[in-house]
Parts: structure tokens; sequence; C-alpha cells
């Protein structure tokens, strides 16, 4: 049979002392991709089928093969891919491995590991390839996260929230490359196709949290990704109602020659038709990507030469029409009318090039050297005028009039300018070096980085904002009203306006230094211990920052009498738990975005932030319902300091561009995963969160009447009257305070027709804090409502009986039908609000509403 591998094969060699036996033997575990053990695996040697062994409930294997000579061991599940592994051993030798096997794949489902994962207890492996596609409108290798402890605020972005931390906060890397998202990008419907193509990836990894030291400088989150290498052809196609996209691996005769390419479109105008603003939408996302590989020896020669490359375009049109949102309880009910004029064209063009070399000196040496070149080209321009009317509903049940316009609380307009271009480019040269010293059981790693950025910003941009025909006197501070002035009997006023030309040019060196030291005592405890360094030295300001980082994991020899019910006898299991614990400085110098202000000025004396984790945690494995599971349990504390706070506008970050605050960061993260179905792997996740931020120089004035009463809160720096009471707000939730979050993946198939599939795909969070964009964090006092998003999809399996007169079908490897309905339950989530105000001067959060319920039909082939 044919067997396709779309992940690459990881062989570690323990060459044992030789004999003069023809025989040796292979022994170990067969886990699946979420560390837990899968029983009842046959495995057996391709020459000789007849004789072959099968893994225990604890995944356990160990079977006789021939030594001298090449050798193919065979794993399949019941109804599952058989995968295969090529193995060489000496006479006399015992090999041990540990093998993982998704059963669910019908691509490479195995992948031959040597140790037992212990060396960082904190990566989380991603599990990417499930029963049917996951129902999400986001394509990109996010929607895989809900597996983790991250938080979403928007269907339409890649961008998420880790422990507290905000979407800037979080490194992703694909193979070894660090990756960037755009500058300018404020809304999600702007945000095309996040880097990471997931149809060319052959595994994820992810930590929230206490990594090691060989990642880089960011505060919360790190994201590995590695791009498979084929060792056959294989390709997938996928079509549906939002874009289509292809993929093509293949590997040479000489077996020197490899290739992995994808190609995706995207048009999200569909899903876009369901938001509060009605409009003609016209997003258009394209990106190509190729990955090549060359080993100039052969498949097994010490030398590998690769390039990645990347072009993408992302466009965004959008010419509004009208909006009315009804918003309010039954005490006050309002609906904000608004009328619009003229458009907004958003570009972003990146591309992205990188070389690497990798040399094997030997099987404990690995070298490596890697240059890459970022470059990005973004114009966002926009002129909307907006007529708006504020009216009261008519909020009596018995009423005729019920719901109706009852009376206007205020009317005006607003004017949105904006010519912002902004081009950079991002330089790269690294190396990494990894050898193991298997006398002292200790693995050495260690790399250095040269990067130069240059980034040329352009940036125009302001707001009208007219209260028509309203002369009503207002405090000259009223919230939210910046650079503002009236003129005549109306009310106008300029916000948020900004001017400048900006050329940051820098250089930035990285380097590292960790060991991981693994000692397995007779007893079966294992103890692993892995410590670094990591030291970062910026140019344009001068700063230097060194972050020590140490990671432990204690797996305890835990064993349990217990009876066994179906044969009466008893038995000794052995529990897998895995005891981790973390400690380690975070230091995150500032990119581009974190320097400019308000206005548009480059803060030169900006500094890193700086977040030191602390973290508990339990990996445990147990069975329930005689099915095997997985518990994953961590709690944090994380202290900042130099904290350059801001405000969130949509998915835009909004910098104060200074560190004058610090904070911290608690919580707990629980998360389970296995079979709660049999034979079908599901997860389920809840989080406890709390964080928040004091920042340093913020204050405000109570202005007291005669007796004593506040009649007004606000900020003044001049005129200050003699009735007024200075005030400091202290701690404040930071604007990523989701105190409780759940998501839960969830999948099954029909009982006796298992080519029928359903996934569920589910995320609920409380609200965050949102207030005014005003530069004014205190007045960040109110809370969005629950996120709560629930997608359905249904699939159907096809190509399940292979014709051979009949080539279509004889080869196509798989495929599939699939109904999804996205936003099952038809929930209006908040992404911002609107600042309104009426003719007394109070002021109105109008909510933004993301994408209702939407259909989608969606038809896949791998062969």
């Amino acid at each position: 049979m044919r067997f396709h591998t779309a992940l690459p094969t990881i062989l570690f060699l323990l060459i044992a002392i030789g004999g003069f036996s023809q025989s040796g033997i292979v022994r170990g575990f067969v886990r699946d991709q979420s560390g837990q053990p899968v029983p009842q695996i046959q495995i057996w040697e391709k020459s000789n089928p007849s004789k072959g062994t099968a893994t225990d409930d604890d995944g356990k294997f160990s079977i006789a093969v021939p030594a001298g000579k090449d050798i193919v061991l065979v794993f399949k599940g019941t109804g599952a891919k058989a995968g295969e592994e090529r193995l060489k051993l000496d006479p006399d030798e015992t090999r041990d491995i540990n093998v993982t096997y998704d059963p669910t794949l019908s691509v490479n489902p195995v992948i031959v590991r040597a140790g037992d994962g212990l060396t960082d207890p904190f990566q989380r492996r991603i599990t990417t390839r499930l029963r049917t596609e996951l129902p999400t409108i986001n394509a990109g290798i996010e929607k895989f996260l809900i597996q983790m402890p991250v938080n979403f605020s928007s269907e339409l972005s890649s961008s998420y929230s880790v422990r507290g931390g905000s979407f800037d906060e979080n490194l992703v890397y694909v193979n070894d490359i660090q990756v960037y998202r755009p500058f300018l990008v404020r809304s999600g419907e702007q945000e095309g196709l996040s880097f990471a193509n997931p149809d060319m990836v052959s595994s994820i990894t992810f930590s929230g949290g206490g990594f090691q030291a060989k990642f880089g400088d960011k505060m919360s989150s790190v994201l590995d990704i590695q791009y498979a290498r084929p060792d056959s052809f294989y390709g997938a196609f996928q079509v549906g109602l939002l874009g289509t996209q292809l993929q093509l691996a293949d590997i040479s005769k000489n077996r020197k020659w490899t290739h992995n390419s994808g190609f995706r479109y995207r048009d999200n105008s569909y899903v876009l038709k369901s938001l509060d603003v009605s409009g003609d939408y016209k997003p258009r996302f394209t990106d190509f990507q190729t990955y090549i590989t060359y080993r100039p020896a052969g498949e097994y020669g010490p030398w590998e030469l690769a390039f990645l490359g990347n072009a993408s375009s992302n466009y965004y049109n959008i010419i509004p029409k009208n909006r009315e949102t009804d918003v309010g309880t039954i005490n006050e009910a309002l609906r904000l009318t608004v009328f619009f004029d003229g458009q907004e064209i958003t570009r972003f063009r990146t591309a992205f090039g990188a070389f690497s070399a990798k040399y094997m000196a030997n099987e404990k040496t690995e070298l490596k050297f890697i240059t890459s070149s970022f470059q990005t080209q973004e114009s966002e321009h926009y002129d909307v005028l907006g007529a708006y009317r504020l009216d009261e509903l008519e909020r009596d049940l018995g009423s005729d009039k019920f719901g109706e316009v009852l009376r206007n609380r205020g009317i005006g307009g607003f004017l949105q300018h904006g010519r912002n271009d902004l081009s950079a480019n991002v330089t790269t040269f690294s190396h990494r070096g990894k050898v193991a010293d298997d006398k002292n059981d200790i693995v050495y790693h260690w790399g250095a980085d040269y990067v130069l950025e240059n980034v040329n910003d352009r940036l125009s941009e302001w707001r009208l904002i007219d209260s028509a025909g309203y002369a009503s006197p207002r405090p000259p501070d009223s919230i939210g009203y910046v650079n503002g002035a009236a003129q005549g009997n109306r009310n106008i006023f300029v916000h948020d306006r900004a001017k400048a030309k900006n050329d940051v040019v820098s250089q930035r060196t990285y380097g590292f230094a960790q060991a991981t030291w693994t000692k397995k005592y007779e007893s079966g405890t294992t103890l692993a211990l892995n410590a670094g360094l990591r030291g970062n030295h910026w140019s344009y300001n001068g700063q230097t920052v060194i972050s020590p980082r140490v990671n432990l994991a204690y797996t305890p020899q835990w064993l349990q009498i217990r009876k066994n019910r179906a044969t009466g006898k008893v038995d000794t299991v052995r529990k897998d738990m895995i005891v981790t614990a973390a400690w380690g400085y975070y230091y995150q110098p500032p990119f581009y975005r974190e320097m400019r202000r308000y206005n548009g000025t480059v803060n030169q004396d900006i500094r890193a932030q700086l977040s030191i984790h602390y973290i508990l945690g339990m990996n445990y494995v147990f069975r329930a319902w005689n099915r095997p599971f997985k518990l994953i349990t961590e709690a944090y504390y994380k202290q900042m300091k130099d904290l350059i706070p801001y405000e969130l506008d949509n998915v835009r970050q909004r910098y104060l561009a200074k560190n004058d605050a610090v904070g911290y960061a608690t919580g707990l993260d629980v998360m389970v995963n296995g079979e709660f179905i049999p034979g079908v792997q599901s997860w389920l996740r809840a989080s406890y969160l709390r964080t928040f931020e004091n920042l340093k120089d913020d204050y405000y004035y109570l202005y007291l009447n005669s007796n004593g009463d506040t009649i007004q809160s606000g900020f003044s720096l001049n005129n200050v009257p003699v009735d007024s009471i200075k005030q400091t707000p202290g701690y404040i939730p930071r604007p990523t305070d989701r105190r409780l979050s759940f998501s839960m993946l969830f999948q099954d198939e029909m009982p006796k027709r298992p080519e029928y599939k359903v996934l569920l795909n589910l995320f609920f969070a409380t609200g965050v804090p949102f207030g005014p964009v005003d530069q004014q964090r205190y007045n960040d006092v109110y809370r969005t409502r629950s996120y709560f998003r629930a997608d359905i999809g249904f699939s159907r399996d096809l190509f399940l009986k292979k014709k051979k007169n009949n080539l279509w079908n004889r080869n196509i490897d798989r495929g599939s039908l699939s109904l999804e309905v996205f936003n099952l339950l038809g929930v209006n989530n908040i992404i911002n609000h609107q600042w309104i105000e009426d003719a007394s001067g109070r002021q109105y959060g109008i909510p933004t509403y993301l994408t209702g319920r939407r259909i989608n039909l969606r038809f896949t082939i791998h062969f």
C-alpha cells in the first residue's frame, strides 16, 4: 500500500555494544499526540507480518527484529491507517524508542522519538489533524489554539491573548524564524490571512509561559511551528464559500530535493455582510508559500539546505452605507442610526525569504545557520463621513409603538480622515547549535542572532466630531475630547489628530545558552532540569537585558494496585504523572508600535517591559470509563515592571509609549483531553485570570460644590478650583482582564456509520474593561458583556471504497464534504464601542457587533 508522510520522521539512534547474534530488540511506548498511551496497536516487521506484537494498556511494546539490515516496522490501529518506520539495528542491540501514533490520520500517523518528552514540559503539542476540518471563519493556524489556554476577542482576527498579555506579547516561529503581523491593522476584517499555512505544517507546539531560554523575548507565549519535509508525493485541495486553497508536496527520485508548497485565497465578504454596518465589502486575501530542502549527500547525509519563501497580499475595501444599532435595557432603550459616505482602502503586501543550512557533525551534534528577510508595504487610506441620530425607543410593553422611536436624544456628524503609509524591513542572521552529552545525560543548546530593523512611517489622521445644533455649556475637560475646540453655536471637536514622519533604524543582538539534564533512576523516577540564560541588546536606546530561566520536571514512580473487573485478577498499574515548575525573566524590548505615541511621535527613551514568571503545574494521564485521558493543570503568577500602558480600539492597540506602570497577572488553567466518545479525541479547558496594573502618574480631580458634594470628575492640568480633591486611581484592570474563560473542542461520529462526523467548537469568556479611547486609563471602568461563540461542522467522508478501474477514485487518498454553521446560536458579540454624546453632554458607548450566523459549504480532498 502507498503510505504518504506529511510529518518529518525523527530518529535518535542509541547504539548498544555489538555481539554475534543476528537479531535485535525494539521496545518503547506508543502515545498519541497529547501524550496519552495508545493500547492495542498492532506492530510487526513488514517482511514477516506473521510474527508481531501489540501494545499493552500502558502503550508499551517489545518486538524482536532481524539485525544488520534495513527493516520496516508497521504500526496500525483498528480501523486506522498504518504507519511505517525504517530502522537498522546492530546484532544484539536493544533500541528504546517512543512512538507518537495518531489513528485519525491517513498521512503519516507515526512519529518516532527518543526520550520521554521531559526536556520541555511547558511546550504543549497541538493536534492539527482532526477528524473533520475545524468550523471557524479564521483559516489560519491560530484556530487550533482553542486547545490551549488562549483568549480570543474576534473571530475575524488572528490575534489572541495569553494569561493577561496583549497579542503583541506572543512569539510566533516558523522553522525557527520569527514571523510578524501587520503594523497598521486596526480591525479584524482588515487582517486577512496570518503567516502560517496549516496545510504545510508537520508539528505545532505552544507554551503559555515558563518557556526556555532558546525562545525569544516576549512576555507571554511562544507558538513554535515546523513545516513538513515530505518523503513522497501528496497534496490537498479545498474549496468553499469563503475561498480556496491548494497544497502540494513531493520528493525527487534521488531523494535529495523536496518541496512543500501552498496557495491560499480568501474572501470574507460573505460573513462581513452580517455586521451591523451595511455596505459594499471587498476583502481579497492571497498567499503563496514554499518550503524547499536539498540534501547534497542524499537523505541521510550530514548537510541539509532549505529555503522558506512567502508572498502575500491583503486588500480590504469597504464603502459603508448605513448602520442601525439598538442598545440598552428595559429601563433605557436607545437606537443609533448612522448614514455614511466615503470609503476605506487598506493594503498589506508582505514578502518573506529565509535560507538555512543545517549540518549534522555526528549523531550528537547539530549546527544550523539561518539568514532571513521580512518586508512589508502597508497603506491605510480612508475618508468616511457619517451623520448620526441617537433616539430613545418606546419601552412600554403595552404601547402600540413599543420598540419604535419615542424621542430624539441627539444628532451629529463625524468625518474620519487617514493617509497612513508604512514600510518596514527586518533582516536577521542566526545561528543555532545543539550537542548531546550522553555520558552525563545533558543536552546543550546555544544560539545567537543579529537583527537589522528599518521602519519608515508616514502618518496623517484625524477625526472631526460635530454635535450639530447644540450650544449647551460643557466643562472644558469633557471625557473623550482631546484637542477640542468649540466653534460658534456648534460644538466641533478634533480627535486623534496625528501627523508624523518617522524613520527608525536600529540593530538588535541576541544570544542564549541552556542545558537540559535528565536523570532516570532505577526506581522509575525521572528528573529533568533545564537552565538557561538569554541576553538582548538594542542599539536604539542602548539597553542590555539578561534573562535567566529555569524549568523543572519530576516524574515519580507511582504504582496502583487494582482489581481487573474483566478477569478478576489483581493488576499493578503504573500511573503517569509529571510535576512541573518554572521561573524566569521575560524581557520584551519594544518594537515600533510600542514606541509611537497617540500623536505619532516616537519616544526615544522607551525601555523593555519585564514579566517575571512563577509557574507550578501537573500533567496526569489516567483512564476513565476504560478510556485514556490527560489532565493538565497550571497555576501561575506574573510580576510585571516597566509596562507600556495601552488602550484597545477594535484590534488596534493605542500605546501611551512610556514605561510608567507596574502590574501583575495571576490565574489557573485546567485542561482535559481524551476519549469522551470512544475512539475520538476531544478537549475541554477552563481558566481563571486576574490581571491589574498601576500607572505611576495618572490622577484626576473631584470637583465639589459648596455643600461638599461631588458634581463632576475629570482630568485637568490648569485652573484647578480650590474646592477639588486630587484622586489617584491605583491598581486598575488591564484591558485583557477576562476573569473566566472556557473552551471546548468536541468530536463525534455516527455509530455504525463512522464516515459521518461532527465537530463542535465552543468558546466562552467574561467581559473585559473598556471606556473612551482618551489616554486616561482610569476611565475604563465599564466591562463588555461576555463573549460566547459556538461553531459546528458536519462532514461526510468520501472516496472510502477504492476502485482500481476508476482513475479519479484510485488516486485520491481521502476526501470530505462539510456543512458548517458559524455562530450557531446567533449571539451578538461585541468588538468595541462607538462613543456618542447627546445634547446634555452625556456620553453613550454604542456597541459594535461581530459577525452573525452564517452557513458554509466546504469540499476537501487529499491525494
